[in-house]
């Protein structure tokens, strides 16, 4: 067989059985390859923007890694955003990039770039094999280093002449050609690091001090959750210490995957805004991190602090993004024998729904969270109009809720797109902004193509509505040319026009009853449906 197919098998023995592909002519041979070798879905997008946003929603419903399948440089390039995005969320993605034959790079055609600078801010691992034999050892080394915990992401960079020579030799057992890693070894860990005894025993007797000389009815400790912590077995674990040392629960601003609703702990959030955020961290005179990071601005402020807790507090960390949190929950619970207290689960509320009129965000969180079928997954990147569906859909049917993590927009279409590719028996629904959608409306033609169960509810407010509140924030004065940058208008955008000419059934409502129609058709309809909610 050539490189191309021993990569292709290479792929697939090692378990990777989706790949999201936007290819060129670097790539023919992976892409005849696949008609060779059978055992991976290809999945094609038509920017790389929804190819690399995809496999970040595939990996974190699939919990292992899709591959993408991209075009040298520039394509590697259009798909950074969502790349980004994916790293910050702890996904495991194994990117394959086409590039010239390495005797042809020297004569510097119109695609030639440097593959692995542009990589590298998105990648853990990089290389470039130099020969067909190197190709299926690169490929098992890229899925290898993808696993790695919390989830890594791997780019092997595919020269063609490698994909279409002979590989005399297709074994696994060592790394071959040029690469680099920003973080050394092979060593797969995919469950990550068990935090040291001394450390847990540390940190349950920080607890159990507070507990003791905290005012009665008061709590000065608070528990930020993130990363894989966000799940239903954490957060009853977390749940247990909450009640045993009145420690109050909270999860970090932009979530991987918080599995919430029905029968699952309910955690506030830290809110984007920052003086909400810095309101809510006052208080605490201690803030443990599990999985997450210290919270922290989103931007920087004039005369606002970066950080977010309060300049008394101290911070302490129970587990690192690359630790298992979940093993360290769980040992402390055990240390401070809080097993037998019963985390408090949330019921499912029935909200009372609004009366005809015209449609708000508010209202259509209230409808859509009413109507959020058993084990849906929502993926919300619906910005400034999430704040009702947020609050709302926290009493809903058990559900897994996905948002952007980098916050580069644009990524929920693409979300959506891969989560319903990895499962395929579950609602998607993808509340989105406007303006961000413009960003991946291409994922519109792949949940088309694919008859993809998802519903997208565009919240129509035909503006930047978060580049508006940012001015404020950032004290900028502003005239006519301004706010004209986040104006969507002349023309308006016709969402409906837009979802039906890639294929996907579209409805506009403009009202609570119109609305509430076309989500219940929404439900009942077999692959992808938009909702243009003109708010």
């Amino acid at each position: 067989m050539n490189g191309a197919a021993s990569l292709v098998k290479a792929l697939i023995d090692g378990g990777v059985e989706v790949c999201f592909a936007n290819p060129g002519t670097s790539e023919m041979h992976f892409v005849a390859a696949l008609d060779q070798i059978s055992g991976l879905r290809c999945v094609l997008g038509l920017h790389e923007t929804v190819v690399t946003g995809a496999a970040d929603g595939y990996a974190r419903m699939a919990e292992k890694p899709a591959a993408t399948l991209l075009h040298t440089g520039p394509g590697l390039a259009n798909g950074l955003s969502n790349l980004h995005n994916a790293k910050k969320a702890g996904s495991p993605i194994v990117n394959v990039v086409g590039e010239h034959a390495l005797h042809h790079i020297e004569h510097d055609a119109p695609l030639t770039s440097d593959i692995q600078a542009i990589a590298a801010p998105v990648s853990h691992w990089v290389c470039t094999p130099e020969s067909a034999d190197a190709l299926a050892d690169a490929g098992a080394q890229a899925i290898a280093q993808a696993k790695r915990h919390p989830g890594h992401i791997s780019t092997l960079i595919l020269p063609a002449n490698t994909a279409w020579d002979i590989a005399e030799n297709t074994e696994t057992k060592s790394q071959l050609g040029r690469s680099t890693s920003a973080r050394e070894g092979s060593c797969v860990n995919v469950e990550g690091i068990s935090v040291n005894d001394t450390h847990i025993n540390e940190l349950a007797q920080l607890l159990v001090l507070n507990r003791d000389t905290a005012k009665a009815g008061t709590t000065n400790v608070c528990m930020v959750l993130g990363g894989h912590c966000l799940s239903a077995k954490a957060l009853e674990l977390a749940d247990q210490i909450a009640q045993s040392c009145n420690v109050t629960l909270l999860a970090e601003t932009f979530k991987t995957r918080f599995q919430r609703g029905e029968g699952r702990v309910t955690v506030r959030e830290i809110p984007y805004g920052i003086n909400q955020a810095i309101e809510l961290l006052a208080p605490f005179e201690h803030v443990i991190t599990v999985c997450a990071k210290a919270p922290v601005g989103f931007f920087a402020y004039p005369d606002k602090p970066s950080t977010l807790w309060s300049p008394e507090a101290q911070l302490h960390t129970l587990a690192n993004m690359h630790d298992n949190g979940v093993d360290a929950l769980q040992r402390l619970v055990e240390q401070l024998d809080a097993g037998h207290f019963q985390p408090r689960l949330q019921a499912r509320v029935e909200h009372v729904e609004p009366e005809d009129k015209e449609l708000t965000a508010d209202a259509i969180g209230l409808l859509v969270s009413n109507r959020i079928p058993d084990n849906a997954i929502i993926v919300e990147e619906a910005v400034t109009s999430s704040i009702g569906p947020t609050q709302h859909s926290a009493s809903a049917a058990a559900h897994d809720w996905l948002e952007v993590c980098g916050g580069s927009i644009g990524g929920g279409p693409p979300l959506a797109t891969g989560a319903a590719i990895a499962c395929p028996e579950r609602q998607v629904i993808n509340l989105q902004a406007d303006g961000s959608a413009m960003y991946s409306l291409q994922s519109l033609w792949t949940q088309a193509r694919e008859r993809l169960n998802i519903i997208t509810v565009i919240f129509a407010n035909n503006s930047y509505a978060i580049l508006k509140h940012e001015l404020d924030n950032v004290q900028a004065s502003s005239g006519r040319v301004a706010m004209d940058m986040m104006e969507l208008d002349r023309p308006t955008l016709d969402w409906v026009s837009l979802a039906t000419g890639m294929g996907v059934r579209a409805e506009r409502a403009q009202t609570v009853a119109e609305f509430r129609v076309a989500f219940d058709a929404a439900l009942k309809h077999e692959g992808p449906m938009l909702i243009q909610a003109c708010i």
